[in-house]
C-alpha cells in the first residue's frame, strides 16, 4: 500500500511521502551509539519508532523490502555551504538539502559565509524555514564575530537564545587571540562550540597547493602543513586555558592530528573532523590542473592521509564532514592558481567512505557510520538520534552492496564540481525517513 506523495519537492527519481505507517524488514538495524546491531524489522507511525521486531502480518502501511540494507540513525554533516542567501547560482538551502537527501543525510549544518553572513537571528531564522517541507534539519552555524571580519565578537549570546548551538568565521581564521578566548569562554558559559579554521595566514595567504614536490615542480604558490598545525597548536592551548569547548574543522595534516591526540590525552574539550576528499586524495592529483582539486585547506601527502585514517580510526579524529562547497562551472573552469577553493560532497561521501575506507578494512564501519552520525550531533549540542522504540524515526537506508559510479551530470547538486567523478563506488543510500517524511531513491 503506497502512501499519498508529499507535496514538497524530491531528487529526481526519488519519492517523498509522509511516514504516517511504514515498516522496514528484514534490514541490519545499526545504531554503533547504542550497541545495536541485529536483524530485523521497524515500524513507523506517525513518524516515530512504534515497533522493533516482528512486523505484524497484518500490517497495512508502506512496506520496505529490507534484506541487505543497513538502516542506522540519520546521516550528519556538521559542515556543509548551502550559500543562500547570497549566492544562490551556485546552490540554494533547498537544493543543498536535496543533495544531501541523496547522499543519506537528515541533517546539515551551514556555515556562515553567506552574504549577509550569519551574524543575526534573522538569517538564521531564514535558512531554518528554507528548509521545513524537507526531511532533512538544518542547523545554521553562526558566526563568531560580526561580518566574520575578526574585529568584534557576534551576539553570540541572542543568537544562542534563537536555537543556535555553534559558531565559527569559517573560511577565516580568528586571528585576534584576545577574541578567540573571549568566544571560548562564552562556548563555555553557553554550553556551545566555537568551530575553528585553522590557518596561520603570514604563511598560506598565498598558497593555493600543498607545499612540497608537487607545488615546486608545478611553480604553484605552496600552502605549507606548519600553518595548519600552529593555528591548531594556539587554538588548543586557549581552549585548554578557558575551558572553552573547540571543534577542528577539515584537520589536514598528520602533525595536526598529533596535536589533538595530546590535547586529549590531556583533557582539553577539543574536537575534530575530517573530509571524504582529505582521506583520498593526495596533492598529485592538482598535477591535472583540474581546479576541482584545489580545497582549503589543500590535499596534503600519503602519509598526512595515513595519519588522518589512523586517527578516524582511533576516534582522535571525532566526526567525517563533507565541507560541501558548491562553484559555477564559469568559476571553477579558469586559471588554478584563480579559481576559488571547495568541492562538492553531500552526494558521494558515504560512497567514498564505505568503498575507500570501510571495504579495505582500514577503519571500521561502526566507527565510520558514528562518525557520520552521533558524533557531530554531539559536538554540536544537539539530541542524540537513536533507534529505539518511541524515538523519532530519524533514519538512512543504506544498501551497502549497490554498485554505481559517479557522474558530475546527475548531481542533484546546483553545482558539478566534484572530484569524484566517473569513481566506481560500492555503498549508496536507498532512502532517509526524518520528520515524519520519508523519500525513497526509486518506486
Amino acid at each position: 500500500m503506497s502512501s499519498e506523495p508529499s507535496t514538497a519537492p524530491a531528487p529526481p527519481g526519488w519519492r517523498l511521502f509522509p511516514a504516517e505507517r511504514i515498516a522496514v524488514l528484514g534490514a541490519r538495524l545499526f545504531d554503533p551509539a547504542s550497541g545495536l546491531d541485529r536483524t530485523g524489522g521497524l515500524v513507523i507511525e506517525n513518524g516515530v519508532i512504534s515497533r522493533i521486531g516482528d512486523v505484524p502480518p497484518d500490517f497495512d502501511g508502506e512496506v520496505i523490502e529490507g534484506n541487505g540494507l543497513i538502516v542506522c540513525p540519520g546521516l550528519f554533516d556538521m559542515h556543509v555551504h548551502l550559500r543562500e542567501p547570497g549566492f544562490e547560482y551556485k546552490e540554494t538551502v533547498r537544493t543543498g538539502c536535496l543533495a544531501a537527501i541523496v547522499g543519506g543525510f537528515t541533517g546539515v549544518a551551514p556555515m556562515p559565509n553567506t552574504t549577509p553572513p550569519i551574524d543575526n537571528p534573522g538569517v538564521v531564522d531564514f535558512i531554518r524555514r528554507r528548509a521545513r517541507e524537507l526531511p532533512v534539519e538544518v542547523h545554521p552555524i553562526a558566526a563568531v564575530t560580526l561580518g566574520r571580519e575578526g574585529r568584534t565578537l557576534a551576539e553570540l549570546a541572542e543568537l544562542h537564545e534563537a536555537g543556535v548551538t555553534a559558531f565559527s568565521d569559517d573560511g577565516a581564521p580568528v586571528a585576534n587571540a584576545y577574541l578567540m578566548r573571549l568566544a571560548l569562554e562564552y562556548s563555555r558559559m553557553l554550553d556551545a562550540v566555537i568551530i575553528e579554521h585553522c590557518e596561520e595566514r603570514s604563511l598560506t595567504a598565498e598558497g593555493v597547493v600543498d607545499e612540497g614536490m608537487v607545488s615546486t615542480e608545478l611553480g604553484l604558490p605552496g600552502w605549507p602543513a606548519v600553518g595548519e598545525e600552529i593555528a591548531v597548536e594556539r587554538a588548543v592551548r586557549l581552549a585548554e586555558f578557558t575551558g572553552g569547548r573547540l571543534h577542528i574543522a577539515h584537520i589536514s595534516t598528520a602533525g595536526a592530528v598529533q596535536i589533538v591526540r595530546r590535547a586529549k590525552q590531556n583533557g582539553v574539550k577539543v574536537t575534530a573532523e575530517v573530509t571524504p576528499h582529505h582521506l583520498t586524495l593526495d596533492s598529485e592529483a592538482v598535477r591535472s590542473f583540474d581546479t576541482d582539486f584545489k580545497v582549503n585547506p589543500p590535499l596534503r601527502t600519503p602519509a598526512d592521509i595515513e595519519a588522518l585514517t589512523q586517527g578516524l580510526a582511533e576516534g582522535v579524529i571525532d566526526a567525517v564532514a563533507t565541507d560541501h562547497a558548491p562553484h559555477a562551472a564559469f568559476e571553477k573552469e579558469i586559471e588554478f592558481i584563480e579559481a576559488p577553493f571547495g568541492m562538492i560532497g553531500l552526494e558521494t561521501a558515504l560512497g567514498v567512505i564505505l568503498t575507500k575506507l570501510v571495504a579495505p578494512g582500514r577503519v571500521p564501519l561502526a566507527r565510520a557510520i558514528d562518525a557520520l552520525t552521533a558524533k557531530p550531533r554531539r559536538i554540536l549540542g544537539l539530541p542524540p538520534v537513536e533507534l529505539k522504540t518511541g524515538a523519532p524515526a530519524n533514519l538512512t537506508l543504506i544498501d551497502p552492496e549497490e554498485k554505481w559510479t559517479v557522474d558530475r551530470t546527475e548531481m542533484v547538486s546546483r553545482s558539478r564540481n566534484t572530484p569524484f567523478h566517473g569513481w566506481r563506488l560500492v555503498g549508496r543510500a536507498r532512502g532517509v525517513i526524518n520528520r515524519n517524511l520519508a523519500c525513497l531513491r526509486g518506486g
